[in-house]
């Protein structure tokens, strides 16, 4: 079958298939060191809360980003 033939020739023409665009990170660098220095402080004054591990395990978390 020719392009001339084909029915979907045009309409790609018209419609081209668009690739994902690469998603733009949110944070830099320098909020992740912002972010983690901000979570040790909390831990320093909060430690002995039940929630802290879950501060901890985000604060390690963070520190393998960077």
């Amino acid at each position: 079958m020719s392009e001339q033939q084909d029915p979907h020739h045009e309409e790609d023409k018209l419609n081209p298939i668009q690739q994902p665009q690469r998603s733009r990170a949110v944070f830099s660098q320098e909020d992740f060191d912002l972010i983690r220095t901000a979570i040790a402080h909390y831990l320093r004054e909060n430690g002995d809360k039940p929630e802290s591990s879950k501060y901890s395990n985000l604060y390690h978390r963070l520190g393998r980003l960077g």
